[in-house]
């Protein structure tokens, strides 16, 4: 599978082994990473694409994406699917190093990614953030995310897609 691209980020779509490193916070010789990659967050989405990736197979093209500066080649964060599509939907997430925050990276990755979403005929995709977590609220807004409520201290967000395009 190839990289997406914008005119600043690259996200590549993770294997097995290259989520182990991350899980495992040891990059390997060809990995490029800033020096607060992998984060927490990071650390958990890697894991949950491994047991994934063990129990159902391969994962892509809705898996985990590690999100690569272009003019530099180092991981500043990750996002991906939150499992396989269900009924038409995916639920995303995705985090940046806090060294790489404030810069709009999140928002250019997420757009990107729902181009993948978009490609394979999904109707929506889904994402939560905390209640306090205003900075990944505003992420999903500029991506086109509608809030479409609260509960159990999460607010809900959701984004239709129509005719293969964002909407």
């Amino acid at each position: 599978m190839n990289d997406l691209r914008t005119s600043r980020l690259a996200l590549h779509a993770i294997d097995v082994d290259e989520a182990a490193r991350i899980a495992a916070r040891s990059a390997g010789p060809g990995d490029a990473w800033v020096d607060d990659f992998p984060s927490e967050g990071d650390v958990g989405a890697a894991s949950r694409f491994l047991r994934d990736s063990a129990a159902h197979g391969e994962q892509r093209p809705f898996g985990y994406y590690r999100i690569s500066r272009l003019p530099d080649g180092r991981a500043i964060g990750g996002l991906g699917f939150k499992g396989q599509p269900d009924r038409g939907r995916v639920e995303i997430g995705y985090g940046l190093a806090p060294s790489a925050r404030g810069e709009g990276y999140g928002a250019e990755a997420v757009i990107t990614l729902l181009g993948v979403a978009a490609d394979h005929g999904l109707s929506s995709v889904i994402a939560d953030t905390d209640l306090n977590n205003i900075a990944s609220q505003r992420t999903l807004i500029r991506a086109g995310f509608s809030h479409v409520g609260t509960e159990a201290g999460l607010h809900h967000y959701q984004l239709l897609l129509k005719n293969d395009a964002v909407t």
